[in-house]
């Protein structure tokens, strides 16, 4: 640790990038260095032993969050705590946040990198960390695999709002290793679920009252400083006004080291916010020389500082010298580790000195800005420079500098780039820019919703505009917003004309058009002319990483329908994997293919590989609005919460749903919430609520349409299949099977495979319900073996128990053929199936070809209330984790009331307790 005073002598957090512009795709290689760094320490730094102590105690904490307003210095606290750690042999990463990095790819370069100094395996200075697999799990699988015990320090996390980013947060928290922890160092408190850590024992905090000084600690500062003017007394009634806050002591020693008489001055002192503000004019700007207090007002809308760049803003200055100056007097200055002679200005000095600029000089602030845009843009950096020409108001600039750069950027994907500039402006401004307005419509799209596009569509000029690339964008847009709003039958026929245009000056465009016209006569059934018309998309030159991924998507899909399943998670793998080819790639468009993989790896059963794309991906495909990708991503987080016994969590996702098909006013959307609480409601075997469930799902005008139609979400879950699930479990399993036989052969007459395969899983159920084990087992066989071919999983699984007997049968029937040839393949898959099932149930419970034996006519034991709400909660799917939380008691009490229900109803297991329960009437 360096002695040198490299940055201002103010034990807090490092300096604030709330104002910072979204990273672009400009070589970073210095920045991000220094994102990887925690700042340098200060030869004035106090060293903070509490609160190191804290941060650094042996805990089963998994999260340590310091947390406090600016000033109260948490990055130099946690930086102290980075040193003691690694000193004490724990290996540590450091990351710091910016703005920019609510982008989910840029955050996960910088903490891919931040990760991979954990393991030693560190790309070059320079080098982009590679995120082609896409996934938010390769980097949690990452920490898995770290070995010893490590820290990973995140500071600034109050700038990150997105949700995707913190949905990666918690589940890296979820699945954080014991020998690892988080720490965090944060203005507010981050969504991260504290209070579910808090009651688990597994956060400890560091608020503003552990990081103020004491009077010790204000003591040993104002000796770094070499203040000695100041008596105890003095100190003592200084340490008091400022509460220890380090901001206002800090500043207070600036204005000492100028006054005279300490006592007037601790008399006068307030350590209010405005106080601070006085003491920053009065003692420190006012006592500059004129030539340094000018360079600092200017220079305050920087957010990076090297002596070119000042140069274009305060030319008459020698801008070096002065930056020599501020960097040794220690002035506010923070050098930038990795870059040479550039720094940054602390983030309280920063704020003060813009608002000063305001004040003082309002007219040149878009002088101000616009210079450091002509400066950005005439060194190639056109991100920063757009940036500066709209916070200096001047649309039209910002607008011509985004002209030669904007069509790049749609086929990049960087959609949320260009909506936030685009929120921006005026609608006068874009009016201009017929152009650049039809694209913005392209960023709201994929940003905000179709909704909102197509109504920006329809109030502008584009729709008439004799510009031939503004048409040609029109062209592509108006048939993909129909489809994505639920229309399909209106995209059909705006897609037919638009198709017979092409080709058009804008190949992007035109790509989109076939790739979304793809879709459209997907889901009408017409897959040849699908197959078509991705192979004209493809054939095109300019559609960019967006098109490309769209393409792959678009194929998965059918060749999931046609049951490939293999080829599917292929394809999906590459298209998430296309959006990431760009170092820092925006995810806006990935939704679309993030929750296709996640739907890949789901029914593989990788289900924590599922749940943290959903993580990742659910919040994109949510703010977007996509029907069919809302559906699944819900469906999926709430069944992967019901197999682990989280059901309330389980029902909150379809919650969230059902309000998302009210407020987007999607019918599909709602019914299929319900479509989806009656299967649960059906695996619990509460039969009459999964009816009514079913029967409020039920719009029939509805159904008929989907019944026509070839959409992702209702290939294989639809009301059909949920009556038939129902007819088979609790009704007439005879009149079931030949409804099943019926809709078997509609699915394979359309070319329907993997619905055509669900079905024939219900029909090998209904048939084993029925009694006839010997044509259920030739049944189950088949499915089995195709299902085994293709690697579908959770298609046999997410039948629950009542699928278990059939597979349990069918394993154990393979031993008694003798001669018969083994197959190695599925014999591994049975037992990967059987794995999860668990074990063949107990011969009472078992289903056999002889009746049932009777249930006992009464109870050995009265059960307790509290066992008869247990044997409810199991009988719902909770786990014993989650009883033991609903319940308020542990884990251990759980599996007590458990054996004692088994002892009293004479069970030997879960299934057959809930089982004799309901025979008895205990429970639903």
């Amino acid at each position: 640790m360096s002695a040198t005073p490299q940055r201002p002598p103010l034990p807090s957090a490092s300096t604030s990038t709330t104002n910072a512009p979204p990273t672009t795709h400009e070589p970073l290689g210095a920045a991000l260095w220094a994102k990887l760094h925690p700042p340098a320490a200060s030869a004035t730094q106090v060293l903070r032993a509490a609160v190191c102590e804290r941060v650094c105690a042996p805990a089963s904490a998994k999260v340590v969050l310091v947390h406090a307003p600016a000033g109260f210095g948490k990055t130099t606290a946690m930086q102290q705590s980075c040193a003691r750690l690694q000193a004490a042999g724990t290996d540590t990463a450091w990351l710091t946040l910016d703005r920019a990095d609510n982008d989910l790819s840029r955050f996960l370069n910088g903490f891919g990198r931040a990760v991979a100094t954990l393991s030693g395996d560190v790309p070059p200075r320079g080098a982009g960390f590679d995120v082609t697999r896409g996934a938010a799990f390769d980097v949690v699988e990452a920490l898995g695999r770290v070995e010893s015990p490590f820290a990973l320090f995140i500071d600034e996390l109050e700038v990150i709002q997105a949700p995707a980013v913190l949905g990666l947060l918690r589940e890296v928290i979820d699945h954080l290793p014991r020998r690892g922890q988080l720490v965090i160092g944060s203005r507010s408190l981050p969504d991260l679920h504290l209070g579910r850590l808090r009651a688990r024992g597994e956060l400890i905090e560091v608020d503003a009252d552990h990081l103020r000084f004491s009077l010790a600690e204000t003591h040993e500062f104002f000796g770094l400083r070499r203040i000695d003017s100041v008596g105890a007394d003095s100190l003592s009634r200084l340490h008091s006004k400022t509460e220890g806050w380090v901001a206002a002591l800090w500043l207070a020693s600036l204005a000492l080291e100028r006054h005279g008489d300490s006592t007037g001055f601790v008399d006068h002192f307030s350590g209010s916010d405005r106080a601070v503000a006085d003491y920053l004019a009065d003692d420190v700007l006012a006592r500059q020389t004129p030539e340094v207090r000018e360079f600092l007002l200017r220079t305050s809308i920087l957010r990076h500082l090297n002596a070119p760049l000042c140069r274009a803003l305060a030319p008459h200055s020698d801008t070096e010298r002065i930056l020599d100056h501020l960097a040794a007097a220690n002035l506010f200055l923070t050098p930038i580790a990795g870059e040479d002679r550039a720094y940054r200005y602390h983030s309280l000095f920063a704020d003060f000195l813009r608002a000063q600029l305001a004040r003082e000089h309002p007219d040149e602030l878009t002088r101000l800005h616009l210079a450091a845009s002509g400066w950005y843009e005439a060194q190639g950096r056109p991100v920063p420079a757009i940036d500066h020409a709209i916070d200096g108001g001047d649309f039209p600039l910002a607008l011509t500098l985004m002209a030669p750069h904007a069509e790049l950027f749609l086929e990049q994907g960087r959609m949320r780039l260009m909506a936030r500039w685009f929120a921006a402006m005026s609608q006068s401004s874009l009016r201009a820019q017929p152009l650049l307005e039809v694209i913005s419509m392209w960023a709201t799209c994929l940003t905000h919703g179709p909704w909102e596009a197509m109504a920006q569509l329809e109030k502008s000029g584009c729709l008439h505009s004799a510009d031939a690339g503004v048409q040609a964008h029109v062209n592509a847009l108006r048939p993909m917003l129909l489809a994505m709003q639920d229309r399909y039958d209106e995209a059909h026929a705006a897609g037919r004309i638009s198709l017979a245009r092409l080709p058009t000056p804008k190949p992007f465009a035109d790509s989109v058009l076939c790739n979304a016209m793809a879709h459209v006569v997907f889901v009408r059934g017409e897959q040849r002319e699908a197959h078509e018309l991705l192979e004209s998309a493809r054939r095109m030159h300019g559609g960019g990483t967006f098109n490309r991924m769209y393409i792959e998507s678009m194929e998965g899909m059918l060749d999931l329908q046609e049951a490939r399943q293999r080829q599917a998670a292929a394809r999906f793998r590459m298209a998430v994997g296309a959006t990431h080819a760009v170092s820092y790639n925006h995810t806006s468009g990935n939704a679309w293919a993030g929750v296709l993989y996640a739907g890949a790896e789901y029914e593989s059963n990788r289900l924590a590989q599922a749940e943290h794309l959903l993580s990742v991906y659910l919040p994109l495909a949510r703010d977007v609005g996509l029907p069919d990708h809302m559906i699944m991503s819900h469906v999926m987080r709430s069944r992967i919460a019901f197999h682990r016994g989280d059901i309330d969590s389980a029902l909150h996702a379809l919650t969230e749903l059902e309000y998302l098909g009210h407020h987007r006013e999607l019918p599909r959307v709602i019914a299929s919430a319900k479509l989806e609480r009656a299967r649960m409601l059906m695996l619990q075997g509460n039969a009459a609520a999964a009816k009514a469930e079913i029967d409020r799902a039920g719009d029939a005008a509805l159904w008929e349409r989907v019944r026509h139609q070839r959409l992702y979400a209702h290939d294989v879950d639809d009301i059909t299949t949920a009556r038939l699930r129902w007819e088979l479990l609790f009704g007439d399993a005879h009149a079931a099977i030949v409804q099943i036989q019926r809709e078997i052969q509609v699915a394979e007459r359309e070319s329907r495979l993997r619905r055509a395969l669900k079905l024939r899983l219900l029909k090998a159920m209904a048939l084993q319900r029925s009694g006839a084990w010997a044509d259920a087992l030739d049944v189950i066989g088949g499915v089995l073996q195709q299902a085994c071919g293709e690697g579908f999983v959770r298609l046999i699984l997410d039948e629950g128990d009542a699928v278990a007997p059939l597979i349990h049968r069918y394993h154990a029937s393979l031993h008694e053929r003798p001669g018969q040839p083994h197959d190695p393949l599925l014999s591994d898959y049975l037992q990967r199936l059987i794995a999860v099932l668990g074990p063949a149930p107990a011969e009472a419970d078992a289903p056999t070809d002889k009746p049932a034996a009777d249930s006992p006519e009464g109870l050995l034991e009265p059960l307790t209330r509290k066992e008869i709400r247990v044997l409810q909660l199991l009988a719902e799917g909770y786990s014993n984790n989650a009883m033991a939380e609903k319940l308020f008691v542990s884990d251990s009490t759980v599996r007590t009331h458990l054996r004692n229900i088994n002892m009293k109803l004479g069970a030997h297991s879960r299934t057959q307790a809930v089982a004799i329960a309901r025979k008895l009437a205990v429970i639903r």
